[in-house]
């Protein structure tokens, strides 16, 4: 194969992505090997391709690239999630476009819709990602909905319904007026708003009026001419419609005037008795809390407690019920807005303020949620918060970064039961039936289809057929099949003793954003050791949220978010994944800039031209020079010790660092220094002993650099050598041997060799010597580094290289350590121009010294500024003054040479 003279990402990563899936090379089968395996995070199938996709599963592409080039059986099994919620919002979107009601067709009619949907639009995220370079093993794609899933799901809720884990009961839940649906507590989003405060008045019921006119009670009784009123502080007032109690705190004394009265509801005119409870904040608005037990959950119990009546005056689309007798069928919003008018029109309204609050949203379709009496199936968590804490505490799984422990306890130690159910068609099916048993009553039996319902059903009502049975129309929250995924994408719930299951659980790392800390990873925690017994990863890596550069989250309303595909045809894949990687501390927020793309392009360029200039070289049977013997000894040490660092990074899952790592590697340490160590003359052949080595490094570059740049990597590794068909560099392990003490200490020495190296260059910058100009070096008493003179002379241009007892009157000095070096000039430089710089700069020196000085002289400013500061202008000081001392020494010297 030809190289061409610039890269170019498209066609190579095109052409090198269908080669590894016409070779399977992504493929994995149980063998002798140690697995690794990875789970992808199912994106919802209604998803494409976004910045955190971008993120998170080029870090997993890493990891299990990685993996195999340890010599490891690497499995990463991709997959979709079917997201109830979104999913059948965006199949009644696309009805109502079609004039199609979802309320018009029958749940079958819907479903067919929904899976038309689907099987449409479902697979774009996958693709997306083979563009990126993942390396999944597409033929085990599974779907949280597909047959083996679906199956295990229900198995899954029958098994804890008969373990007396699952229940079904009225309870105040999470309401999505929007999508109609119950949400568990971990899908609602508090957000901080800019509400207001309305205070109402409650008059004071015409029978209890005579009781409370007494006078020893003073101000603190409100009245107008309408009577005596207590003022409730509310945020919504749209709800007052459903009030069945006013609460006071018993000890509250500016309230002890309302006990055993009643009170009117405004607008109303419903009568509602004045309550007592140690609940009620008595420092919140006045002290009276209006009491709604249909629509908060603290009411809710409240009204248990005190037998209130529960007055439910909202629909499920959020619209006034006709149980609320006003503003019945207007919307909850307008009907707030409407409401406050009213009020104020009246003569209800005390006052209304500004007021800050934190208000419940929908995860999902980001609405204001509204607390809902409902009946609901529930699943019991405190047992599994008791099997899912300690494993995660004592590490035997471990976060990375551990910060997030913190968090994952928090939550399981204040555990709620969570809501299962949801009011959707696309989903699974809730297997519960309902039928009447012999006696007429209503029954119920949960089973794991139709058969074996209607064979429980028969011990109760033998009578009853199929057709009696009704199932329920509810369906089980997504996060319930999810839950099982790193189980079931190998069939573990249907066939718990299979090959694939016994040889690839438990998998080996988890990937996600520590936003579903809760929803995900501590629920595939408890179903892990529920139904394996054992952790179902062994490490989870937290990726932060992408931002951009001015640390806004990404968003398509603010417009900061990048197309990923549009970046990919810009920079390459390899390009943008680098870019990516660079700003992506575990666990931290990842403030990504463009640029940062373009720096991973310019990488690829980087290397690209490396290997052109090394493949362009012409190789004879020539003697290894002196300099390229050391040349080899030393890269040879650095890449086992930057291999040894990166083995620790990658341990410690610091992938970004471990990516920087390897970039320094090649850009300052291959190219910038042993490429020149070894360069021939222009014109000239390089050594064959050389030149062999200088590939072989490169191999192992490729190697190294290979999980991080997937693409580049695999088109130089076919062009390095003769490959055979089939071949992939993907495939080949990554030997490299671990440091000994002699390569630590060549390591050591060429690093002052490069000091001295760069030392002489800045003379020349200094002195403005062209770099074609052979130098003399002289080392003062001695020279520790004779060994590598070849390699200073070559890469500096030094003519001689002597041991000086002093150094020549006319020599420019440095210092690479503890010893001296200098360069001498002689004629090499214009002493008229050299002391005319000098002496600039001395002038600049003494101006600068004099301000110094000028503030340390000044009292006030050394009596009140701290210690620190006041150091710090003495170092500056000082060392101006050293740096003068020098500069006169040098410029008597220079007109002495005059």
């Amino acid at each position: 194969m030809e190289l061409a003279s610039k890269y170019d990402p498209l066609v190579v990563e095109s052409k090198w992505y269908q080669y590894w899936l016409d070779n399977k090379l992504f493929c994995s089968k149980p063998d002798g090997r140690e697995p690794y395996t990875i789970v992808i995070p199912p994106p919802n199938v209604t998803g494409v391709l976004h910045m955190g996709h971008m993120l998170n599963n080029t870090i997993q592409d890493i990891l299990v690239r990685r993996a195999r080039m340890e010599g490891k059986n690497a499995c990463w099994v991709p997959g979709t999630d079917h997201a109830s919620i979104a999913t059948e919002a965006k199949v009644v979107n696309r009805l109502a476009q079609q004039g199609i009601q979802k309320a018009d067709i029958t749940r079958d009619e819907f479903l067919r819709y929904a899976w038309d949907w689907t099987n449409e639009h479902g697979g774009i995220i996958l693709k997306q990602l083979r563009k990126l370079g993942c390396s999944c093993d597409w033929d085990r794609t599974a779907f949280t909905m597909d047959d083996v899933r679906s199956k295990g799901v229900i198995k899954v809720f029958c098994d804890l319904y008969k373990k007396g884990l699952i229940y079904r009961g009225v309870r105040m839940v999470n309401w999505d007026p929007k999508a109609k649906t119950a949400l568990s507590d971990e899908e609602v989003i508090y957000k901080e708003e800019h509400s207001k405060l309305y205070h109402l008045k409650y008059y004071i019921s015409t029978d209890d009026q005579l009781k409370v006119i007494r006078k020893k009670y003073g101000n603190v009784i409100h009245k107008d001419d309408k009577g005596y009123y207590a003022v409730v502080a509310t945020t919504r007032p749209e709800t007052i419609m459903g009030d069945s109690a006013m609460c006071i705190n018993p000890i509250d004394e500016k309230n002890t005037w309302l006990k055993g009265l009643h009170v009117i509801v405004p607008l109303v005119g419903r009568v509602i008795p004045v309550i007592e409870d140690e609940y009620v904040d008595i420092e919140f608005g006045t002290g009276c809390l209006k009491v709604t037990p249909a629509h908060d959950v603290n009411d809710h119990a409240l009204g248990l407690k005190y037998g209130l009546e529960t007055i439910d005056i909202f629909n499920d689309d959020g619209t006034i019920s006709e149980s609320a007798g006003l503003y019945v069928g207007k919307d909850r919003m307008e009907v707030r807005k409407q409401i406050a008018k009213d009020l104020e029109s009246a003569g209800l309204m005390e006052c209304v303020e500004d007021y800050d609050n934190k208000v419940g949203y929908s995860e999902r379709t980001n609405v204001p949620i509204e607390p809902k009496l409902s009946t609901q199936w529930f699943l019991k968590m405190q047992h599994f918060a008791d099997i899912a804490l300690a494993p995660v505490m004592d590490d035997d799984i471990e976060f990375y970064p551990k910060k997030y422990k913190k968090t994952y306890r928090h939550w399981l130690e204040n555990i709620k039961d969570w809501c299962i159910s949801r009011q959707l068609w696309w989903g699974h099916r809730i297997p519960a039936y309902y039928f009447k048993s012999a006696d007429g009553k209503p029954a119920m039996v949960v089973a794991e289809n139709d058969s074996e319902a209607l064979s429980e059903a028969k011990k109760l009502n033998n009578a009853i057929s199929a057709s009696d049975l009704e199932q329920e129309s509810d369906c089980l929250d997504t996060w319930f099949s999810s839950w099982l995924w790193p189980i079931s994408v190998f069939d573990g719930i249907n066939n718990p003793n299979n090959d694939e299951i016994s040889y690839y659980y438990p998998t080996s790392d988890l990937v996600t954003g520590p936003d579903i800390i809760f929803f995900w990873v501590a629920r595939m925690i408890m179903a892990g050791y529920e139904y394996r017994g054992k952790f179902p990863f062994k490490h989870v890596y937290f990726t932060g949220i992408v931002r951009d550069k001015k640390g806004r989250k990404m968003s398509k309303s603010l417009g900061n978010s990048p197309d990923p595909l549009e970046l990919i045809d810009k920079f390459g894949a390899d390009g943008v994944r680098m870019g990516m990687m660079l700003s992506a501390p575990a666990g931290n927020d990842i403030l990504f800039d463009e640029a940062l793309c373009e720096q991973g392009r310019n990488f690829n360029n980087k290397i690209w031209n490396a290997f052109r200039l090394v493949k362009g070289w012409q190789v004879d049977n020539l003697a290894q020079p002196e300099s390229c013997k050391i040349a080899v000894r030393w890269f040879n040490a650095k890449l086992k010790a930057v291999n040894a660092d990166m083995q620790q990074q990658f341990k410690s899952y610091r992938i970004s660092d471990a990516l920087m790592t390897i970039y320094k590697l090649f850009w300052d340490e291959f190219s910038s220094w042993y490429l020149e160590m070894i360069k021939p003359e222009y014109g000239c052949p390089i050594d064959k002993s050389t030149y062999e080595a200088t590939l072989s490094f490169f191999d192992t570059l490729l190697k190294m650099l290979h999980p991080f740049m997937p693409f580049i990597t695999e088109e130089l590794w076919h062009h390095l050598y003769e490959r055979k068909a089939g071949e992939s560099i993907m495939s080949v392990e990554l030997n490299i041997d671990t440091p000994k003490q002699e390569d630590a200490k060549i390591e050591e020495d060429i690093e002052k060799v490069k000091q001295i190296i760069s030392g002489v260059r800045m003379v020349r910058n200094q002195k403005n010597i062209a770099s074609k100009v052979g130098l003399d070096l002289e080392t003062i008493n001695q020279n520790p580094f004779e060994h590598y003179n070849t390699i200073i002379s070559k890469m500096a241009n030094v003519k001689n290289i002597r041991v000086s007892t002093e150094k020549s009157a006319d020599a420019s000095v440095f210092m690479v350590g503890t010893d001296s070096f200098a360069v001498p000039l002689g004629d090499l430089i214009d002493v008229e121009v050299e002391i005319e710089k000098q002496e600039k700069e001395l002038k600049h020196l003494e101006s600068f010294l004099a301000g110094i000085r000028k503030k340390l002289s000044n009292e006030n400013f050394v009596a009140n500024a701290p210690a620190s500061v006041i150091e710090r202008e003495r170092k500056k000081e000082s060392d101006s003054e050293e740096k003068i001392s020098m500069l006169k020494v040098s410029l008597e010297e220079l007109r002495a040479r005059k």
